[in-house]
């Protein structure tokens, strides 16, 4: 801790010194990039699929509660079983996913930190990387938007482990339900994992910040300053990026701008949980005050949302460091 500590430099031109156009439409790896970019991009490609399959998940809250209202009738309880087995398969997936992110983050982040480049240097010249970080951002901000408004989740895997701890007690597994269910079951040690994970409201989020955490951790011979100018930078590029005209209008994909603002927000909120005092204090290396403003800037309620994540999933956004001010244009 006393080595983080050592971040809370003045930092006020901090801010002005970003000022260069990240072309997240048309950026490419670079030679020697490839390596590294290819290992995230084989894991990024799943996670297209996994917003799909979590965006239509609808639940067996309607078997379940036939189930549990009527407890003596056995085909009640076996639909019941049958509509949660493959949810449950589901989770698992999204939960292995979110250990595939354990995996690369920590070399993406060394790629992006380390050496004698700055910053700003590292994140103009690495775009490629950059982006894909930054599409590791834009992918946590939805699966947890999907996940917090999907209560069904935690019903469904609540059910799952009540279910199937009642019938191991008994002994009572019917192999009809077996048969056609396959490799239904976890085992407690990757339940209770499972369990922790989704507990959380903002599961991928906890799984970036920890990974950070521990990225920073375990690397000390590398300054801390090297991680998180590295985070603050990036919000502060993604914000000038949208509120810069002269960028903005390069951008030739209608989404590109929002996809810039949903990463700046989730920078701030990994920049927050990471840094020992948060994003939100004066020092910190993000222009909160900006970044706000440009969020609200937007046409109403498209970010209504991200407004939303930093009023609620910041960790020091109530801390007595934090402006008065901010609180007021977060309020």
């Amino acid at each position: 801790m006393g080595n983080l500590l050592k971040v809370l430099t003045n930092r006020d031109d901090a801010f002005s010194k970003v000022d260069f156009y990240v072309d997240f439409e048309n950026c490419q790896p670079a030679e020697d990039e490839l390596e590294i970019w290819g290992k995230v991009d084989e894991v990024l490609k799943a996670s297209v699929e996994i917003l799909d399959e979590l965006g239509k998940y609808t639940g067996a809250s309607n078997q379940i509660r036939s189930a549990i209202s009527n407890p003596r009738e056995d085909d009640k309880q076996e639909a019941a079983w049958q509509s949660v087995c493959p949810l449950v398969l589901q989770l698992k997936k999204f939960h292995e996913f979110s250990l595939k992110l354990e995996t690369i983050i920590p070399e993406i982040l060394y790629a992006l930190t380390s050496g004698d480049l700055t910053s700003e240097q590292h994140l103009e010249q690495q775009q490629a990387l950059f982006k894909q970080f930054a599409e590791i951002l834009d992918f946590t901000l939805r699966f947890d938007d999907l996940k917090m408004n999907n209560p069904a989740i935690q019903n469904d895997f609540s059910y799952y482990r009540r279910t199937l701890s009642r019938m191991k007690m008994a002994n009572q597994f019917r192999s009809s339900w077996k048969d056609e269910v396959p490799d239904t079951s976890v085992s407690n040690e990757l339940a209770n994992r499972m369990s922790l994970f989704y507990a959380y409201p903002t599961p991928m989020m906890k799984t970036l910040s920890d990974v950070t955490a521990k990225f920073v951790t375990e690397n000390k011979k590398m300054p801390v300053t090297n991680t998180t100018d590295c985070l603050s930078t990036m919000a502060n590029i993604c914000r000038v990026m949208t509120e810069n005209p002269e960028y903005s209008s390069r951008m030739q994909n209608d989404g590109t701008i929002l996809f810039c603002l949903r990463v700046m927000v989730g920078v701030i909120i990994l920049y927050d949980h990471v840094h020992p005092v948060g994003a939100f204090a004066r020092g910190a290396g993000i222009d909160m005050k900006s970044s706000i403003k440009v969020l609200k800037e937007q046409p109403g309620g498209t970010v209504d949302g991200l407004l939303n994540v930093l009023r609620y999933t910041s960790k020091h956004l109530n801390d007595e460091t934090t402006p008065k001010n901010i609180r007021v244009l977060l309020g």
